[in-house]
């Protein structure tokens, strides 16, 4: 392992903002100090003058070669990872599927199988739940000792994912007694179905109606419901892509109780809006994911709950199809559009946009994309800092460059950007994981099979 030190850059954290030179060695930052204060030595430096030196970024919500609808996410890990890193995230938390019928752990291990020699950065997983009963749930106990210590579970999806309030309560009542966090999916899943069918039977088929259909209110009165269940269950809860100014208050009025309840939500719902599910000629089908995207007053709702600390994290939900062959499976009829946006590339960058915009400080930046995923999910000061004894996860990150967001350049496994032809202020320059370089200089010199697994402990958010 080389030996490396970065200088003359700003070393913005979670905590603090201060000029220093850093350096790392067998994949771990060693130490920090002024600038030109310390005589070290190094087998490679990086002059990060004018740059910001940021944490790796942790992407706490990633969806690889996923199975939706008859089809997959069009990135394996491979392509996903090497996305990600390219973007300065260098840690993802994917998502394995439990299938009905069979055990957690079969489908953790053919989660694991999918990623182990593939990834370009390092990851963990969360599990996800479709079948909730007394065997899964013993289960549940013997996945945290794994380091997989939260449990996604859904109100929506009928007949696919969907646990009803009793199941819930019950692995509720298991995170509780455990220590395991449990992430929900908080949209009510029955009302929607009712809704959808209707709006097919009135002939209302484009995509726009996706977002008619999936109600902020059904998204509020779930992430209401949720709550009220893990209060009864004694038990944290983490409510994932928050899109709704609704569900924001529920949250909000939770918090304000002291209960332990987090949220999280993502670049699309903060930059996009039902305008672009509008778009015509069927272009809106790029832009269909669940939660969906609000119209645009909603936002100010979640950038705000960004800045009170109601909403914690910015996931990506990165979960892609092809616009080609796989967004045009629901031409004619909506609910057929598999559900997901690519983004795992863009979430460093949209972010620092946000400073840019004014919407957060830099140090907000880096404490929602990187300190307290790691924290929330039993990785931090691994991941998410930089500090002597944490992994050498570090971006040297250009903020005056500017950059044109498109499917042309990007280099995630999808044929549109949603953010196609947006400029935004900020470039990832050269990329380390665990002290090796991945992205130099703005080229890829990474290789699948760096990234690990990384074993998760408990949520560290709590108290």
């Amino acid at each position: 392992m080389t030996r490396t030190l970065i200088t003359g850059g700003l070393v913005i954290t979670a905590a603090d903002e201060v000029h220093a030179d850093v350096l790392t060695e067998h994949g771990r930052v060693v130490a920090l100090a002024a600038p030109g204060t310390q005589e070290w030595t190094a087998d490679r430096v990086i002059d990060a003058s004018q740059k910001y030196v940021i944490p790796g970024g942790v992407d706490a919500h990633t969806h690889m070669e996923l199975p939706f609808g008859g089809t997959f996410a069009s990135d394996t890990f491979e392509t996903g990872t090497r996305a990600a890193a390219w973007g300065g995230t260098t840690t993802i938390v994917d998502f394995a599927v439990q299938a009905k019928g069979e055990p957690l752990r079969a489908g953790l291990d053919a989660w694991m199988e999918k990623a182990d020699g593939n990834c370009a950065v390092d990851y963990a997983f969360h599990m996800i739940m479709s079948d909730v009963n007394e065997s899964t749930l013993r289960e549940m106990p013997k996945l945290v000792e794994l380091g997989v210590s939260s449990f996604k579970l859904f109100m929506a999806y009928p007949g696919v994912f969907y646990s009803d309030d009793g199941q819930i309560l019950r692995a509720m009542q298991v995170a509780g007694e455990t220590g395991g966090l449990i992430m929900m999916h908080a949209e009510n899943g029955i009302a929607i179905d009712v809704l959808v069918e209707q709006a097919l039977a009135r002939g209302e088929t484009d995509p726009r109606y996706h977002g008619e259909v999936r109600k902020a209110l059904l998204e509020a009165e779930a992430t209401h419901r949720a709550i009220q269940l893990a209060r009864v269950a004694g038990s944290p809860l983490y409510v994932v892509h928050v899109s709704a100014e609704e569900a924001v208050a529920e949250l909000a009025a939770a918090r304000d109780k002291g209960l332990p309840v987090f949220g999280e939500t993502c670049p699309q719902y903060l930059f996009l809006s039902t305008d672009n599910l509008a778009e015509p000629d069927f272009e809106g089908a790029k832009y269909v994911c669940s939660t969906p995207l609000r119209p645009k007053e909603h936002q100010a709702a979640l950038w705000r709950g960004l800045r009170t600390n109601d909403l914690q994290v910015v996931s990506t939900d990165h979960c892609p199809f092809c616009f080609v062959g796989q967004k045009e499976l629901g031409r004619g009829d909506f609910s057929k559009i598999p559900n997901g946006l690519p983004g795992v590339e863009n979430r460093m960058d949209l972010l620092h946009q946000a400073v840019v915009e004014g919407h957060i400080s830099r140090r907000r930046w880096i404490e929602i994309a990187c300190a307290t995923p790691a924290r929330m999910f039993g990785i931090y000061p691994q991941k998410g800092t930089i500090a002597p004894g944490a992994d050498a996860d570090v971006v040297i990150y250009d903020p005056h460059a500017t950059q044109v967001l498109s499917a042309e350049t990007h280099h995630m496994n999808v044929d549109y950007s949603a953010y196609e032809g947006k400029t935004v202020t900020g470039q990832v320059e050269t990329v380390l994981s665990r002290g090796e370089v991945v992205v130099d200089q703005r080229k890829y010199v990474g290789h699948a099979g760096h990234g690990v697994f990384v074993p998760r402990g408990l949520c560290q958010y709590l108290g």
